[in-house]
């Protein structure tokens, strides 16, 4: 059993609700932001134990926007992982902020607490489709805070865009992405993603009401194909459907979760999965500040079919692919054995492909890669729910 394990920390507090949101967030004064940080803190280190004999290989400060606590909160979250786990001297450790919300001496003293990589929440360079979605900032505050960022010495930054907004048009969705290119030093990383409309948030209700107009499939598909294009002419590689970084600058803690690393969540909500079991903390704040140790429910052990489905729906996510060897050392049968026919019909509709490369020149043992193709990738969900047994 792989000795690594990646920390995920969910704070899930922001400034204000965005109308596209459903995540478990919400706005809350700073006492409550106060006690929810000494709750996760007391989680965090009443857990250790139990994860001792793992090695931390990449820390995720999420949200909600973790930049809405204290400084010094996060700096002892930090402080408490260097304490009670074994943190790899390579860790990735990445925190989301949102422009508008930090100042370069906070960002400075994240840095210094060990924070190495930024995820930034641009969604949109066009003022108006962030006031249309709900964001609390502008271009130009955006810019102020990517700039801070670059002095605070972060040499590894995400910045996350949006297409099809409401009345976004495919120019003023390609304007966003050459102003991100623009940049004086361009992000190491970007997360592209498609407006999706969750029920319960304020986009969908408007949407049901006839109050919003969003671009059309077609107009959707050409974003998508901008994105795609655009991006490779620049030097980014789409390495995940959603996900475009230049060379050595791929998400180390997202790849974990493609490939089913073990991951331990701390905070309301939080998820994990640690040996094949997962499990989550609940979602009632107050339950949470009265007791984070003992917030742990839904623990179910994952059944070997349940495993592999993971396996292949996961892992065809990244560009690269699922490796077949592995599938037999995790499985003891090959992939063919149990998606044989969902293998092969995608592969004759052009969605799959296998390829092979060689292990050494003396046994040329083949290595069995099998992917999505250009064409897979754009109907990704429709492949990857076939393998759900």
């Amino acid at each position: 059993m792989d000795d690594r394990l990646e920390l995920y920390f969910h704070i899930p507090f922001c400034v204000r609700k965005c109308f596209y949101c459903d995540f478990l967030s919400a706005p809350a004064d700073e006492g409550t932001i106060k006690r929810y940080m000494e709750a996760l803190l007391a989680e965090t280190a009443g857990s250790a134990l139990s994860y001792a004999k793992y090695t931390v290989s990449s820390v995720f400060i999420g949200g909600g926007t973790p930049s809405v606590a204290p400084v010094f909160c996060i700096e002892d979250m930090l402080g408490t992982v260097k304490e009670h786990y074994s943190l790899a001297q390579d860790a990735e450790i990445t925190m989301e902020v949102n422009p508008g919300t930090v100042s370069e001496k906070a960002l400075s003293r994240y840095r210094e607490a060990g924070v190495n990589r930024l995820s930034i929440g641009l969604q949109s360079a066009d003022d108006k489709e962030l006031a249309s979605i709900g964001r609390i900032h502008t271009w130009e505050q955006f810019l102020e805070t990517y700039t801070k960022a670059r002095k605070a010495d972060f040499r590894n930054i995400n910045v996350d865009i949006m297409s099809a907004l409401p009345g976004q048009t495919l120019s003023r969705y390609r304007n966003t992405l050459e102003k991100v290119l623009s940049l004086e030093s361009a992000p190491e990383h970007i997360s592209a993603y498609s407006l999706i409309l969750e029920e319960g948030t304020h986009l969908y209700d408007l949407y049901e009401k006839g109050m919003l107009e969003i671009p059309d499939e077609d107009t959707d598909r050409l974003m998508y194909q901008e994105t795609k294009e655009l991006l490779a002419r620049r030097g980014y590689r789409r390495y995940e459907i959603s996900n475009y970084a230049k060379e050595g600058c791929e998400c180390r803690h997202n790849r974990g979760y493609w490939t089913r690393e073990n991951y331990a969540g701390f905070g309301l909500g939080a998820a994990s999965l640690v040996e094949n079991v997962r499990f989550k903390n609940g979602t009632d704040l107050q339950a949470y500040l009265a007791n984070s140790s003992g917030c742990r429910e839904d623990v179910r052990q994952l059944s070997r079919e349940e495993q592999m489905e993971e396996f292949m729906f996961l892992g065809l996510r990244m560009t690269e692919g699922v490796d077949e060897g592995l599938f037999r050392r995790l499985f003891g049968c090959g992939m063919e054995e149990v998606y044989g026919e969902v293998i092969g019909k995608n592969i004759r509709d052009g969605l799959l492909r296998m390829d092979c490369d060689f292990a050494g020149k003396e046994e040329r043992a083949a290595l069995r890669r099998l992917s999505l193709t250009e064409k897979g990738l754009d109907v990704s969900n429709y492949v990857m729910a076939q393998f759900l047994l």
